[in-house]
């Protein structure tokens, strides 16, 4: 993402942006159903004190960890695909 000595132009900051957005709004969705695997029953159906407050601890420990390894995994995916020059200084392969 970032050139040789230089800023960033304005294409690579959008992509940065619409990454960053997506990895936050897919592991926002993917902690969101994670917690509902684990504490929807919990929270739906009459179960004993101790599985339903199990069930909901475990729900309430497992999302935020599914979170931030969602994003970590989508930014880091992000910063290996990016294209790099094959001879730095060079601003065309035919040169």
């Amino acid at each position: 993402m970032e050139t040789y000595g230089g800023r960033r132009n304005q294409a690579e900051r959008d992509a940065l942006t619409v990454e960053t957005g997506y990895a936050l709004c897919s592991a926002l969705f993917a902690a969101a159903v994670l917690f509902g695997a684990v504490a929807g029953p919990a929270l739906l159906f009459e179960l004993p004190g101790t599985v339903e407050k199990l069930l909901l601890r475990v729900g309430l420990a497992i999302a935020p960890v599914a979170f931030v390894a969602r994003v970590i995994s989508v930014l880091v995916r992000f910063r290996r695909e990016r294209p790099q020059p094959s001879q730095p200084g060079r601003t065309s392969p035919d040169s």
